[in-house]
């Protein structure tokens, strides 16, 4: 698959094959047709801000306050409803008086307040069990049974920040210790420790400089103040690392405004770099300010899920011994491909390497979630183990080892299908709780159930029966879960279950989409066909008119995004609107969106497919795909096929307008990594592989580069970027512009001065630019004049 001529042939080919397609007429429905502003706005009422208020019980927020109870956030035609649970028996009951808070925070705030708008996003109660309500920035106490109003608890100035972001007085964002008494922040290069119930505080580092400071959080595509970090369960000691960037490339983006321009410089990795992000891992001992730098040598800037350190809002390839005596780290190669567990004695720092995983292609530990498990048996139940996760079977499974010599004790799960998520681990009873897919015969390979398995192995227990995806969130102690199932095409339904068997406690909510599809609403429609080798069966999605005419030809928009890392569709739970595939399809288009080889969650085999030739963007398989949809479909009109996609899908897009000219007539290019030599190390070295020049000054990387095959384009193409996107930086699309003007091209181009990588505020602009485009050269039609979204 890394034969960038043979996936040329086997390109042309396809294309090749579609040649007498791409000739066919415009529809003469479309044609001349001129749509009004009444045309889009019926077509935004399908967009998400406008459907989703219709949905009733659809449960979106589960928060558990204790091991017994959780809250969550109801809705209905009456608004937002706030039910508190007592897991015991299921009990269901309002968490508060809605109107009678409503009045209480008018009182106290002096502004109206909407009781079916209440925005509440975080309930507890007070030592007295009085209410204590979050609201944004605010905190209240309220006391609304002997009707003694709300009281404000802290205003803006004084709340603690989210993960990553600074208080309203410009304190850095900081990271709490276990026991809630310290809270770990970075100050100039170095990490700080502050009293929360004091707010003095203490150095902890000393010798941090700038590029070079402990715990910095940067892996150039996102990068901010926080502190990467992980505390010991007793609060004493944290994991961290002095970051190195001295020797990293920079980025720098200039910003739009009047006066002199406002920089932004940081450092960025870039692949090939001879110097890249290095890490230096220290142990602190918070009480004595003791650093303790581990004895090995700089590690990689690297993760064995995603391309960062941290995955998730944490530092998960990092897990302390219960008693802080020890700390278990997984390792990371530059180019993935080899991953090793070690372990450190906190005190000395001495460094043990305790197991080694290569694989040809790239390591992984789960899907969403880092899977391994350090067990060194601390206390009666000792078992000096680690759980560890491989594909070293061709699909994700875990494995039993022992901890002193690294040994295989044997499989804990196998046979088809993936652990995507381990949620739980009780060495107590030695069980393990996990995500998977693909382990029910007969079921969407996509969809996600929940189990149980002891450490021993053996069959797993299923505990989520129903034919459907589940969304798992488990009580603090692991004694239940909520578990909301649903389809593509079904609104969910969710119960609260024992952990142990999975029977069903309690329904907690059954979602109604009724309101919903009175307003003409369709779910997508899923299907199945056959990817480039004829066999394997590909999923996705397809998105209709409500009221299609079977007699009509429709164009067709391919929505890509390509992978490795994720697909397409996004997921198979319910969904009241996928980006803007149905209101877009309100229009007179199909949509398609459809998981190619290459895409993650099926087998390690599926995932690699396009391994070390990243170019290959799963486009035979969309093309292939949509043939056999079109067979099957006469509606779909193959002479008039679009395609977009952002970001990594905006690269795709570019590269289907360039790879098969005469089957995509139109293309819009959002945020694309067009070549990414230009992008952050991280992502493509792991999929592509290290930078490889040869003696003539070819790349391996030269094959990917959509600006060096410019020439091939046919088609309308209109490519869009934020001037300050920190992600995917714009010189990407620029690269692109630079060789069309050379190349003597006709595009389109539309530039966001201040936005980022999503475009933010401008995402309904550019939404509606994206479906003038595909009206006017791919319907053949007239969009309306200047039409604006009204998404706020």
């Amino acid at each position: 698959m890394g034969d960038a001529s043979g996936r040329s042939r086997l390109y042309g080919a396809l294309a090749g094959g579609l040649l007498a397609t791409a000739a066919l007429p415009a529809a003469a429905h479309d044609a001349g047709r001129v749509l009004t502003h009444e045309d889009y706005a019926r077509a935004e009422r399908f967009m998400g801000y406008n459907t989703a208020p219709l949905v009733d019980h659809m449960v979106t927020a589960v928060v558990w306050q204790d091991d017994g109870h959780f809250w969550f956030r109801d809705h209905d035609a009456d608004g937002d409803h706030f039910r508190r649970v007592e897991a015991a028996t299921g009990t269901v009951s309002d968490a508060f008086d809605r109107e009678r808070l409503a009045t209480a925070l008018a009182d106290a705030t002096g502004e109206p307040v909407d009781a079916a708008k209440l925005g509440v996003t975080g309930i507890a109660t007070d030592a007295e069990g009085r209410l204590e309500i979050t609201i944004g920035e605010s905190r209240y106490r309220c006391d609304l049974v002997d009707r003694g109003g709300c009281v404000a608890l802290e205003d803006a100035a004084t709340r603690k920040p989210g993960r990553g972001e600074a208080d309203a007085t410009g304190r850095e964002p900081a990271v709490e210790s276990p026991d809630g008494k310290l809270a770990a922040f970075i100050r100039d290069w170095n990490l700080w420790v502050r009293d929360t119930g004091t707010g003095v505080e203490t150095q902890l580092t000393t010798d941090g400089v700038e590029d070079y400071g402990y715990a910095t959080d940067n892996a150039g595509w996102t990068h901010s103040d926080r502190a990467i970090l992980v505390w010991s369960p007793d609060s004493r000691k944290i994991a961290t690392f002095q970051q190195d960037q001295r020797r990293t490339s920079e980025m720098v983006l200039v910003g739009t405004n009047v006066g002199a321009p406002k920089i932004e410089r940081w450092k960025y990795p870039f692949v090939g770099d001879e110097h890249v992000t290095m890490i230096e891992r220290v142990i602190i001992d918070v009480p004595t300010r003791k650093v303790v730098r581990l004895d090995m040598p700089p590690d990689q800037h690297r993760s064995t899920l995603c391309d960062d350190v941290s995955c998730n809002g944490g530092w998960e390839d990092v897990q302390w011994a219960p008693d802080g005596s020890t700390l278990a780290f997984a390792s990371t190669s530059r180019d993935h491909k080899d991953t090793w567990l070690r372990i450190a004695d906190a005190a000395t720092g001495a460094v043990r390497e305790v197991y080694h995983e290569h694989v040809p292609t790239y390591f992984e530990s789960g899907n969403g979630r880092v899977n391994w498990k350090y067990l060194p048996g601390i206390g009666p139940q000792e078992s000096g183990e680690f759980i560890w996760f491989s594909e070293r079977s061709g699909w994700g499974h875990l494995y039993l080892h022992d901890l002193a010599t690294g040994e295989l004790k044997h499989p804990v799960t196998g046979g088809e299908g993936n652990v995507t998520q381990v949620l739980r681990v009780d060495p107590d009873t030695r069980t393990i709780w996990f995500r998977g897919v693909g382990m029910e015969p007969g079921r969407n390979p996509y969809y996600q159930h929940f189990y149980k398995v002891g450490f021993d192995g053996g069959e797993p227990v299923l505990l989520t029966p129903e034919d459907a995806d589940h969304a798992i969130t488990l009580s603090p102690d692991g004694t239940y879960f909520v578990d909301a199932w649903s389809t593509p095409t079904t609104p969910p339904v969710t119960v609260l279950r024992d952990s142990d068997d999975g029977s069903t406690i309690a329904t907690i909510a059954t979602a109604d989409d009724s309101r919903l599809r009175a307003t003409g609403w369709v779910p997508p429609t899923p299907f199945t066909v056959k990817a480039r080798d004829g066999e394997t069966e590909l999923h996705g999605l397809m998105f209709m008119p409500a009221h299609l005419d079977e007699n009509r030809k429709y164009p067709v928009v391919n929505y890509i995004y390509p992978g490795p890392q994720t697909g397409s569709v996004r997921g198979r739970s319910f969904s009241v609107a996928r980006s803007d595939h149905q209101a877009l399809a309100e229009l007179g288009f199909i949509v398609i969106a459809l998981d190619g080889l290459g895409t993650p969650w099926r087998s390690k085999a599926f995932h690699d497919a396009f391994d070390g030739d990243i170019g290959d963007n799963t486009l035979p398989d969309q093309v292939t795909g949509l043939r056999q949809l079109a067979e099957r479909h006469p509606w779909m009109d193959l002479g008039r096929v679009g395609v977009w996609g952002h970001s990594g899908g905006g690269y795709a897009t570019l590269d289907a307008m360039l790879t098969y000219p005469d089957f995509y007539k139109v293309g819009i290019s959002e945020s694309g990594n067009h070549d990414n030599r230009s992008y952050e190390d991280d992502w493509a070295e792991k999929w592509q592989g290290l930078e490889v020049v040869d003696a003539e000054g070819k790349s391996n990387y030269d094959a990917q580069a959509n600006q060096n095959r410019v020439g091939n384009l046919q088609g309308k193409l209109l490519l869009a970027h934020g001037m300050m996107d920190d992600n995917v930086p714009p010189s990407n699309t620029m690269l692109v512009v630079d060789a069309l003007i050379k190349a003597n091209k006709d595009f389109d181009l539309l530039l966001f001065p201040n936005a980022r990588h999503g475009f933010g505020e401008d995402t309904p602009y550019m939404t509606r630019r994206r479906w003038d485009y595909f009206v006017e050269h791919l319907m053949g039609a007239t969009p309306p004049p200047q039409y604006r979204m009204k998404a706020d």
